[in-house]
């Protein structure tokens, strides 16, 4: 042992394990703190989820916790097939996450429940619906490639849901890594304020005399190696080497500038030259950290064992538990409180309300991810859906470790757990106590650009399809189903050939069904430009008498509207009775979720009821749902319709000899280059493509590039396609 070195004995493990990180020890064993089953107390469970663009190593780090945690006795491999949470035949077989996973690990007497996210733009879903029940997140770039688009898009959503975070720059043995320059992407890219707590020792590859081999702890101001022997269980702390001291003294200052500027005790024992004491720092760090107004740096390469526990104790210090987050936010779904706004402790005595967030379908029912907000989850329980205004039963409750699971009695709140029992209810859905109801905000997701056409290879595997394709419609919120009543088709969509891909081996695989798929087409849109106002007046003469209504419907465009239709009025309360005054909303509604004139959905559309004409005897349901039939109708008629096709906002990353090929095939798919940049000895091409336009580009690419150029699409907006597209449609 070396001096200043920390060693901890663990007799359960009989294991020399040396850690330590801000100037504390533990040990990593979790037998240590005792039995991962018993009850988690809120103030020590961590939600957090691992996000990045996709081969930054989120699925490699979060083997390698596994490992350290003791939740996992074997490290498993991407290349291979063989690790924990990428346990679908199709992740393993592709090297890629494409589900979300869950799995629970102790350390150092904390509760980490992890879900690893997909990094592949297709998936973005499996990442939304998770930023929005976790509580922080590990954010994961390539010391290579840097900020990457979907390393921008989970940015996003985990801003949208104020979801606090630190971040690891992995890969700094990869020749080209530089801590550096994916420094400033992230506070340049992403409006963020990045602090690092470590510096890199070193980079690229080892074999070199200045590659990467460790990490400088600034709190601690010590050098820390990690033994590969161990596959890095065993760790050592020696002093700074002198050519790094320098340095790591001028990053600790920068750091805590930062810190002054933020925390007045810091600023104190700054101004009055004396050093900081690390648990001072380390509460600093932690308040930043929740409010969103730092976000605390690290290093290592995961692949090579290095930095990863370091990243734990991250989560245990400056992640916050379900306590150190806002109480969630409902709305009251019946009573006389109706619609008003109300609100969800993380306390165990507060009535129990979760959040449904992911549905996996499976051969003998389907399970339901739920995050609990607030009192206690029981199994053999009855609990309400507001959304369907009927109670489901919870049959049992599991804790999820991956593709194993272990039955419990009960969840408190701030766990999340695994659901058995409901039929009904969906991605999005509340569960609550039914004498205290209330509907938790749901997840909206984005819209699908592609579809295709299939039907069964035999007649008699019809019925078997439609309940699978329901099946995989409750499971995956960005799927859709539907029937063109025009070929009688059935039609599924989704967000890019990758997803239906993986959605047709499903079906191949899991459910035994022959299908046919036929070639797949960009969903379109279509829109008003402008506006226009109709007036109608129905009447018709029936056996049983005259019946008639008479209305005016103003159609308005809604630039960069992110709401497909919306139906409003400007009548008096007088104007119609109320019961019939519903039935004209819905059935205005009904016929614009019919789509435009060629069946597109509408996008962007705002349709006003400005004046009606209500006949005493005459006017009924039919007369209401015809007039607005033709109202709607002849909206479309009169109106300037245009055709609207998906933009996909792509970047390509290629070496220079490859980029005049590239350039002019992007060219000649109508692509608007935005910017180009270095990443390195590569070229970066950041533009925007119509997505008609990007069917098989990844051979393509391949083809001019000799497989050596990569690139990520990602919806970015609807255009006006031009008449050639519109032709071609049609």
């Amino acid at each position: 042992m070396k001096p200043g070195e920390r060693v901890v004995v663990c007799c359960v493990a009989s294991k020399l394990l040396r850690f330590q990180c801000f100037g504390l020890s533990f040990c990593s064993c979790p037998a240590f703190y005792g039995d991962p089953i018993m009850a988690r107390s809120i103030e020590t469970i961590r939600n957090i989820g691992i996000i990045a663009h996709i081969d930054a190593g989120k699925t490699t780090t979060t083997e390698r916790i596994l490992y350290y945690t003791g939740a996992s006795h074997r490290m498993g491999n991407v290349d291979d097939g063989t690790t924990t949470t990428d346990f679908d035949p199709e992740e393993a077989q592709r090297g890629i996450t494409i589900y979300s996973a869950a799995v629970t690990c102790q350390w150092k007497g904390c509760t980490i429940n992890i879900i690893d996210t997909p990094g592949h733009v297709d998936f973005t879903a499996e990442v939304e619906r998770s930023l929005r029940v976790l509580d922080g997140a590990v954010v994961i770039f390539s010391a290579v490639e840097g900020v990457e688009a979907q390393s921008e898009t989970v940015w996003r959503q985990a801003n949208k849901y104020r979801v606090p975070r630190i971040c690891m720059i992995n890969k700094m043995d990869r020749i080209g890594a530089g801590f550096h320059r994916v420094l400033e992407q992230i506070r340049d890219r992403l409006n963020a304020k990045p602090v690092p707590l470590q510096i890199p020792i070193g980079s690229g590859q080892s074999t070199n005399a200045d590659g990467f081999c460790g990490v400088i702890d600034l709190l601690t101001m010590k050098a820390i190696y990690w033994d590969s022997e161990s596959k890095g269980q065993v760790f050592r702390e020696e002093p700074i080497p002198d050519q790094y001291r320098d340095d790591a003294e001028l990053w600790r200052t920068e750091l805590f500038d930062v810190l002054s500027a933020i925390d007045d005790d810091i600023m104190m024992v700054c101004m009055e030259g004396q050093e900081v004491p690390t648990e001072l720092a380390v509460s600093a760090i932690r308040k930043a950290t929740l409010s969103g107004s730092i976000q605390p740096v690290f290093c290592g390469a995961s692949l090579d064992y290095i930095g990863v526990q370091p990243v734990l104790d991250a989560v245990n210090n400056f992640l916050p538990s379900p306590l150190d987050r806002p109480p969630v936010e409902g709305v009251i779904p019946s009573g006389k409180q109706e619609g008003q706004t109300t609100v969800r402790k993380a306390a165990v005595k507060d009535p129990v309300c979760a959040l449904i967030f992911k549905v996996q379908a499976e051969p003998h029912g389907d399970l339901f991810f739920a995050r609990v907000y607030s009192g206690v989850l029981t199994g053999n329980s009855k609990l309400l859906n507001p959304r369907l205004g009927k109670k489901e039963m919870v049959t049992q409750l599991w804790h999820i470790q991956s593709d194993s699971r272990e039955k419990v009695e009960s969840v408190e709140a701030g766990d999340i757990c695994g659901i058995i029992g409901p039929k009904d209810s969906s991605t999005g859905d509340t569960l609550c106590d039914a004498s205290s109801p209330v509907a938790l905000e749901s997840i909206v997701f984005p819209e699908t650009v592609i579809s295709m056409a299939i039907e069964p290879e035999s007649s008699n595997d019809r019925k078997k399809l439609d309940d699978t394709l329901k099946r995989l419609e409750r499971q995956d919120p960005t799927f859709r189903v539907k029937s063109n009543p025009e070929t009688g088709q059935t039609i599924i969509s989704g967000m890019g050939e990758l997803h239906l891909e993986v959605i047709r081996h499903r079906m191949e695989r899991d459910f035994k069904l022959k299908v046919k798929f036929h070639k797949p087409r960009v969903s379109y849109r279509e829109k008003l430009v402008g506006e226009v106002t109709v007036n109608v007046d129905f009447s018709r003469q029936m056996p049983s008498g005259t019946i008639g209504f008479g209305m005016t419907l103003m159609a308005k465009e809604v630039p960069e509207s992110m709401i497909n239709v919306s139906v409003g009025h400007r009548l008096p309360p007088e104007a119609l009775p109320k019961q019939l005054f519903q039935i004209l909303l819905d059935a205005i509604k009904n016929q614009a979720d019919g789509g435009g004139i060629y069946g597109n959905p509408l996008m962007g559309l705002s349709l006003t009821i400005t004046e009606v004409s209500y006949r005493e005897g005459e006017t009924n349901e039919v007369a209401i749902q015809t007039a607005a039939s033709e109202a709607f109708n002849k909206v479309l008629r009169e109106g300037k319709m245009a055709i609207l096709e998906p933009i996909m906002s792509v970047e390509v990353v290629t070496p220079e000899d490859f980029l005049g090929n590239v350039q002019s095939d992007l060219n000649s798919r109508r692509a608007v280059i935005i910017n180009s940049d270095r990443r390195g000895d590569l070229c970066v091409l950041q533009c925007e493509v119509p997505l008609v336009e990007m069917f098989g580009y990844s051979n393509q690419i391949r083809s001019l590039s000799q497989g050596r150029a990569s690139y990520s699409m990602e919806p970015c907006r609807y255009e006006i396609a031009p008449p050639n597209v519109v032709e071609q449609m049609m």
